[in-house]
């Protein structure tokens, strides 16, 4: 295991740690519908601010131009000024970013609802695969509603989209070990990428925010 894997594989312990203890904190209301306060005590863990350093993974972050290492078809659907312009997202954590973008109102949701803003906004070096609204809207109403309110199960498949580390894109093909535990693999090269068994096109990849690389994804990513 070599010096950035070990680095990713303890950034992810530590943030399923607090993950879990934010989880305990929240008692067994699995059907709660608004959770936006959920974990705010996570967000200056010690422990997950100490062991995920991004300074071996950043991909773009560090850019004068967050636009300028991005890439795909969907990119042009970002808005040019604002909160979800690439500059806006970038200056922001990854939560407080996507809740700005017009592309990811639901998944915004359902990150509230599962109590994870302050878990993904305190972590420090994540990559995040983030399904549009487009992607939400492929699953039958009555079953995303169902899952929206089931928030054991909607934390699984939000943590299944979570990997440790700021992955560039000569970094994201292969098998990835996940938030909730469990691996997604990235097939491709370039900028033409599929994740997962749902083989899910990466739309807009490559995108920097203050803690995190988002890459927008068409098909949402189940465990």
């Amino acid at each position: 295991m070599n010096r950035t894997t070990a680095r990713r594989t303890t950034g992810l312990a530590a943030l399923a740690l607090t993950l879990s203890m934010g989880l305990a904190a929240c008692g067994g209301d699995s059907d709660t519908g608004a959770a936006s306060d959920g974990g705010s005590s996570m967000s200056s863990s010690p422990s997950m601010s100490e062991s995920m350093s991004p300074s071996d993974d950043m991909s773009s972050g560090s850019s004068a131009d967050p636009a300028a290492q991005t890439f795909g078809p969907g990119c042009s659907a970002i808005p040019a000024t604002g909160g979800g312009s690439f500059d806006g997202m970038a200056t922001e954590p990854v939560a407080t970013a996507a809740s700005a973008n017009p592309l990811l109102k639901t998944l915004v949701t359902a990150v509230t609802k599962a109590g994870l803003v302050d878990t993904l906004n305190g972590a420090d070096g994540i990559t995040v695969f983030a399904p549009t609204d487009d992607a939400f809207a492929k699953i039958p109403t009555k079953t995303l509603n169902g899952v929206l309110k089931d928030k054991k199960t909607l934390t699984s498949i939000l943590t299944h989209h979570v990997v440790a580390g700021q992955l560039a894109p000569d970094q994201l093909a292969g098998s990835h070990e996940t938030l909730n535990g469990d691996t997604i693999t990235v097939m491709g090269s370039g900028e033409d990428f599929t994740v997962g068994k749902e083989k899910a096109h990466v739309l807009c990849g490559n995108i920097p925010t203050a803690n995190a690389t988002v890459y927008v994804i068409d098909t949402v990513l189940m465990p």
